[in-house]
C-alpha cells in the first residue's frame, strides 16, 4: 500500500509536533488524500498484521445501529463506554436513526443509489452537532447523558456511480495513522464492496481524505520498525453473493483470501 507508506513518510519528514487532547502529543500533517482502486486488491495493511475480524465486526456493528460495546466483544471501544457498555449516539445511531425524525441514512442512500445513481447527494454523515460530547466531562459521563462518548473521527462519506462502478469518498477529521487508520481504510473499503453488491454495481475506488493525520509520540518507534519492512501482495475480499440486502450480511458472509502480512506490532491506545 504505497499510499499509506507515502503518508507515514510525509509525517516523518514534515510532521509538526503538537499537543493533543490525550496529553501524549503527536507528529501531524494537515490535509492528505489517498486513492485505492479496489480492483487492485483489498487495501488491508500488510506491513503489520491488522485484525480483519475486528474490522468486520466494527462495520457490522455500525450497520446494526448498536452503540453498546457488548455487540462487539473486541475491546477496541471499551475505554470510552460507561458501566453498562453504552457509548451514547455514536456512528450506529447516526447512520441508522438520525435526529428526531430517525432518518435511516444507510437505507436512504442505498435507495438513492438504486433510483438516482447519478445524484450528487449520496451522503451519510456522523457529525450531528446536537449529539457531540461535552469536552468538560468524561466520555462515560457523556454516554450517561446520552451524548457521544467520543466525537466521530470519520465524519462523512459520499458514494459516486460511474460506468457501473460504485466509489466512496470518506472525509476523516482526525486519523491515528499507526493504529486506527489501517482499520478505517479497510473498513470503508469493505463497506463500499457491500453497498456495491446490494445495488448491483461493481466496486470502484475508495478515496480517503484526511484532516489532521498524526502519529502519536509513543507510536513513533513502532512506526519506524513497521516502515523498515517490505509491502506484500494485497489480499482479496470475498462476499457471499446471495446476500442482496445490507442488513442481511453476517460475519461469515465476509471473507478474506490471501492475507499474508508481517507480524503485528503492539502499541498503546491514546485515550
Amino acid at each position: 500500500m504505497q499510499q499509506y507508506r507515502e503518508l507515514v513518510n510525509r509525517i516523518f519528514d514534515h510532521g509538526t509536533f503538537r499537543g493533543d487532547r490525550t496529553g501524549v502529543g503527536t507528529h501531524a500533517v494537515f490535509g492528505h488524500h489517498m486513492r485505492f482502486n479496489l480492483a487492485d486488491g483489498f487495501p488491508l495493511l500488510t506491513l503489520k498484521r491488522t485484525n480483519f475480524d475486528a474490522i468486520k465486526a466494527e462495520i457490522l456493528w455500525f450497520l446494526s445501529g448498536s452503540t453498546n460495546i457488548h455487540y462487539l466483544d473486541s475491546g477496541i471501544w471499551d475505554e470510552w463506554a460507561d458501566d453498562n457498555g453504552d457509548l451514547g449516539p455514536i456512528y450506529g445511531r447516526q447512520w441508522r436513526s438520525w435526529g428526531w425524525a430517525g432518518h435511516d441514512q444507510i437505507a436512504e442512500v442505498i435507495n438513492s443509489i438504486k433510483q438516482r445513481p447519478h445524484s450528487r447527494r449520496h451522503i451519510v454523515s456522523a457529525w450531528n452537532v446536537d449529539d457531540l460530547p461535552d469536552d468538560e466531562v468524561s466520555p462515560q459521563e457523556n454516554a450517561r447523558r446520552y451524548r457521544m462518548a467520543l466525537a466521530p473521527c470519520h465524519v462523512l462519506f459520499q458514494f459516486y456511480v460511474a460506468n457501473g462502478r460504485l466509489s466512496c469518498q470518506l472525509y476523516q477529521r482526525s486519523a491515528d495513522v499507526f493504529l486506527g487508520l489501517p482499520f478505517n481504510i479497510a473498513g470503508y473499503s469493505m463497506l463500499t464492496h457491500m453497498v456495491a453488491q446490494v445495488t448491483d454495481l461493481q466496486p470502484g475506488e475508495f478515496v480517503h481524505t484526511l484532516g489532521d493525520a498524526h502519529i502519536y509520540q509513543n507510536h513513533m518507534s513502532a512506526a519506524v520498525q513497521m516502515m523498515s519492512r517490505e509491502d506484500r501482495p494485497l489480499p482479496t475480499l470475498r462476499l457471499e453473493p446471495t446476500v442482496r440486502g445490507i442488513d442481511e450480511f453476517q460475519p461469515d458472509h465476509i471473507q478474506l483470501d490471501g492475507y499474508r502480512p508481517h507480524p503485528g506490532i503492539r502499541a498503546p491506545i491514546a485515550i
